[in-house]
């Protein structure tokens, strides 16, 4: 726990100097170092995170994981509505044959994705001269607003005493052991006996002891095969996730619909906020509703959605409607899918770092991979190979129910063992973990 927080702490206050810093770049090569420290950051918290938050309420998990993926949806549609205000609508750069510029920004614009640069030498774009752009102030405001986030977390290690200059100023937070041992003193030692087992058994001695390899002695192939599975269903749909975002627009304003580009432009954040509005809904539905079943609904959902697109690929109207469905079906298989693995392994938190990974790794291959075709073979592959990547993950999260019935159940000895048994109170009005 104590290495978690420290690690929270650096990189939440890392993201905030690096906003900070962004505005003061002047050189690619420094603005690219400074985006990728903002990405190990954002990976640290990604990870850790969802990792704790599996660790400490394991079968409770699901709910606790629903809430935290919603805040991850609301900031990503909050955040260019901050932006918004300080975006010039002209070329941020003022100099002669400014307006013959302006008046071509769009095309340029539409120019200027990944996956189609044009030629551009034609147009006459100002290198030198007065800036205009205010969008300095929207990274500093950012900045600014993930500033409390470092301080809760350090406030935090101050309460658990883990902040080395005041280890005796502070009484720690009381855990759910020490609180029933003040209720119940006459089980004390058996209240000891069971929380050391408890924190042996969830791995907390060290962050990194799931990747010893010692754990893996004598593990079953099934072992290794969910881990593996669970990380190829995320890999496919958090890169939907990512490629659909990026390409939506572009997609839009091609033929055959030509969508006018102020109105694509809605479809991006149309998608995000149906995936924000996903994962509010599922924190209560996650508590009556089985995580694999919630994952059963998502990737045949996101199946059915992009049949129904191509099927209706010439209709704007069902454009909007099925980014609506896809960002609904999309928000919450990450924290079910997590909720799911966890499971299956007894909540040891390792089968998160893997699961984060391969999402994250998803996210940035098949961007790149769709990309590169809508390139070659034009836009209607972008709804293709949406398509393809949905059949995948439901084919993995097949494979991976079909691992999860072979996969050895846990021995009726180590349930009664278990810690949470050995410290349940026999009677109601005591204290319960």
């Amino acid at each position: 726990l104590a290495q978690s927080l420290l690690a929270l702490f650096a990189s939440s206050l890392a993201i905030s100097l690096v906003f900070a810093i962004i505005p003061l770049c002047h050189n690619v090569v420094v603005l690219a170092v400074v985006m990728a420290v903002a990405g190990l950051a954002m990976g640290c918290i990604d990870t850790i995170s969802n990792m704790q938050l599996v660790k400490i309420y394991q079968k409770d998990s699901a709910i606790f994981l629903q809430a935290l993926h919603f805040f991850v949806g609301f900031g990503a549609l909050l955040s260019p509505l901050i932006a918004d205000p300080f975006l010039s609508d002209t070329n941020c750069i003022l100099a002669n044959g400014t307006a013959n510029a302006s008046s071509n920004l769009p095309h340029i614009r539409k120019s200027l994705v990944p996956h189609h640069p044009g030629n551009l030498s034609h147009y006459d774009l100002p290198m030198k001269g007065m800036v205009v752009t205010r969008v300095s102030y929207a990274f500093w405001i950012m900045a600014l607003i993930n500033l409390p986030v470092p301080i809760a977390v350090f406030f935090l290690l101050y309460k658990e005493r883990m902040v080395p200059c005041f280890n005796g100023s502070s009484h720690p937070l009381l855990s759910a052991d020490e609180l029933a041992l003040e209720t119940r003193p006459g089980d004390k030692d058996e209240l000891s006996t069971a929380g050391q087992r408890s924190h042996t058994a969830a791995g907390h001695e060290d962050l990194f002891s799931c990747c010893q390899s010692k754990n893996f002695r004598g593990a079953s192939y099934t072992y290794f095969a969910v881990h593996i599975t669970g990380a190829l269903v995320l890999f496919m749909t958090d890169g939907i996730v990512g490629e659909y975002s990026g390409f939506v627009y572009s997609y839009a304003v091609e033929e055959p619909l030509s969508v006018v580009h102020k109105v694509a432009g809605y479809l991006p954040s149309l998608f995000w906020g149906f995936i924000t509005l996903g994962r509010l809904i599922s924190i209560p539905v996650s508590y009556r509703m089985k995580p694999a079943t919630m994952v059963f609904i998502n990737v045949v959902g996101v199946l059915i959605t992009f049949l129904l697109l191509l099927i209706f690929s010439s209709s704007v109207v069902f454009l909007f409607v099925g980014t609506a469905s896809l960002g609904l079906f999309l928000s919450s298989t990450f924290p079910s899918m997590l909720a799911y693995t966890e499971d299956i392994l007894q909540y040891k938190g390792c089968a998160t770092t893997v699961l984060v990974t391969g999402a994250g790794i998803g996210e940035m291959v098949l961007q790149l991979l769709v990309g590169s075709i809508i390139h070659d073979r034009g836009s209607y592959s972008f709804l293709v190979c949406g398509m393809i990547f949905g059949c995948l993950a439901f084919t993995f999260y097949a494979l991976l129910v079909f691992f999860h019935r072979m996969y050895p159940k846990p021995s009726p000895e180590l349930d009664e063992a278990s810690p949470d048994k050995a410290a349940a109170p026999e009677d109601t009005g005591q204290y319960q973990r």
